[in-house]
């Protein structure tokens, strides 16, 4: 049996996406200070830019 508690995926989320997911998604932990993951988002974006020239 699968360990239900595996986690399969973390995600940045906007209020809107948060909106859309409804009061079923009650696992998000809101964020203050994202200074701490400057270099982390810097590195998501800079491989959407690549995965999109792919395309």
């Amino acid at each position: 049996m699968a360990n239900p508690d595996k986690i399969v995926a973390v995600g940045l989320l906007t209020q809107r996406d948060l909106e859309m997911l409804g009061a079923g998604f009650r696992r998000a932990i809101p964020l203050t200070d994202v200074s701490e993951f400057e270099d982390l988002l810097a590195a998501i974006d800079e491989a959407e830019q690549r995965a999109n020239q792919q395309d």
